[in-house]
């Protein structure tokens, strides 16, 4: 089976399972009383100011990966290795938003989105890795966010979102190397120079739990590797570095007024019922299931059992580190598909997983469980465990058939229930105080979907790959009315 790009939430087994120090986040009515209040104030609304957009990734969409001084990334190599794509799909063409980004900005504004969460290809803008960069592949996104900013959407721009240059890792080993996360400081610093008098908020790194654990771990993923426990502990504590790199970079060399976060697909754990000892637990289990890479960068330490359980294979760093990996962020990112059910037990942790039984309801693709409380507790625990005070959901959707019926539209209702749903949860977090700032639905159309080629489609417009025209579904009419209506519709 082909393993999807967020797969993480199957990994929940690799990080530590141990006490923390987390106290009780009180018990009664109060902690669940949200959705309640969100439902029967009849109004469903989200604050005032909030940020509704769209995301996509480089490599899923942008195409042209030859052109004006790109070379191979990591994904182009391994998709175009036999076998390591359904169908041998490569993002060769994908959407051709390379040259098609300007009807694709219109697509955004037909919806009224206010933001357009994007990624820039690192082996555009530096196609070695390091050295000398390449003004053509950074004047593709100059004319991006001034085709967006000429239409009214804020520019939100992610820096790694796994289009690794194939240099880095044949000369480095790509992530296994601290020379990597230098490298893409230098890019990260570079490039947010360039383009932060127009883009105001920088996303490093896009969800460590995916490309780390399916590309360095399973091999399911480029680089298609699978390292034995310390190599890989120590790849993901130079993937963490890297991101911290980054932001000290990003502060020395953007406008003053930058904001910088980060996005990743944290383990969502979701008490599996809500009475005071399931949520305890729920909040115990997020900081160990995240140790290896949203604890630590939030905390500045790794858990005391992360490192236990590693043992011998836990990574070597230095107080040093630890604070650069730490450095001030303004802002989180969160991306949320699906829960991890969490109860509470008289063991050491005091938490175990609940797993799915074979029975629990699914998207296509087969890892997306659908558990709208997720869109509930993951902001929440990013909020009370670290006190975050600016978080955004960097990506949410699902999969679905989207096969287009015979007068050519796509009656996606599974999507729309899924996003009506996780939305109402998503309001529950603003009605009990969460500070979620903006949503970013992935995504705007249909895309290379990483592992699983064209197969799988989370796009709310269905996309012609054959002639690339661009269709609206029943989902982009539904995203389109809650966010003229700032509410759940």
């Amino acid at each position: 089976m082909k393993f999807s790009r967020r797969d993480f939430a199957k990994i929940i087994g690799t990080a530590a399972l141990g006490a923390s120090t987390i106290p009780a986040l009180g018990a009664g009515g109060k902690e669940t009383e949200g959705l309640s209040n969100a439902l029967q104030n009849g109004t469903g609304k989200f604050p005032d100011g909030f940020l509704w957009g769209s995301a996509t990734a480089s490599y899923q969409v942008e195409g042209a990966v030859a052109e004006d001084g790109r070379k191979p990334s990591i994904w182009d190599t391994f998709s175009h290795t036999p076998g390591k794509t359904v169908e041998g799909a490569t993002g060769d063409v994908a959407n051709d938003h390379y040259h098609r980004y300007k009807e694709d900005v219109q697509l955004m504004k037909s919806l009224g989105v206010k933001t357009y969460r994007f990624s820039i290809a690192w082996p555009r803008v530096f196609p070695d890795g390091t050295g000398q960069p390449n003004p053509k592949g950074l004047d593709f996104y100059n004319r991006l966010v001034d085709e967006l900013l000429k239409n009214g959407i804020e520019p939100f721009a992610t820096l790694y979102h796994w289009d690794l240059p194939q240099v880095m890792q044949d000369k480095y080993g790509g992530w296994e190397s601290r020379t990597t996360s230098e490298a893409f400081a230098n890019y990260a610093g570079y490039t947010a120079e360039k383009l932060s008098d127009r883009v105001k908020h920088f996303f490093t790194i896009n969800e460590f739990g995916a490309f780390m654990e399916v590309g360095y771990r399973w091999g399911v993923h480029a680089p298609g590797l699978k390292l034995p426990p310390g190599r890989f502990n120590q790849a993901r504590h130079y993937a963490v570095l890297g991101h911290g790199l980054a932001v000290e970079a990003i502060r020395a060399k953007a406008k003053a007024d930058t904001r910088i976060g980060l996005a990743e697909n944290m383990t969502i754990c979701a008490p599996v019922i809500e009475t005071p000892e399931h949520v305890e637990a729920a909040t115990k289990a997020a900081r160990e299931l995240n140790a290896q890479y949203m604890t630590v960068i939030q905390e500045g330490k790794y858990t005391d059992l992360y490192l236990e359980n590693a043992g011998k294979d836990a990574p070597k760093f230095t107080d040093a580190e630890l604070k650069t990996i730490s450095s001030r962020l303004d802002f989180a990112g969160i991306n949320i598909y699906t829960p991890t059910y969490i109860r509470a037990d008289g063991s050491k942790q005091g938490f175990a997983v609940v797993p799915h039984p074979s029975s629990f309801p699914h998207a296509p693709s087969p890892w997306l469980f659908v558990g709208p409380e997720a869109l509930y507790w993951g902001p929440r625990h990013v909020h009370k465990l670290w006190g975050v005070k600016e978080i955004y959901i960097t990506e949410n959707g699902c999969s679905a058939a989207d096969v287009p019926a015979a007068d050519g539209k796509v009656y996606d209702t599974d999507r729309v229930t899924y996003l009506r749903n996780y939305l109402a949860q998503l309001q529950r977090a603003t009605v009990d105080g969460v500070p979620v700032k903006g949503y970013f639905l992935w995504s705007l159309m249909d895309n290379f979907e990483w592992a699983d080629g064209y197969t799988n489609r989370f796009g709310i417009h269905y996309v012609d790959y054959k002639t690339q025209k661009r269709t609206p579904k029943l989902s982009a009419e539904f995203y389109k009315a809650v966010i003229a209506r700032n509410g759940l519709v």
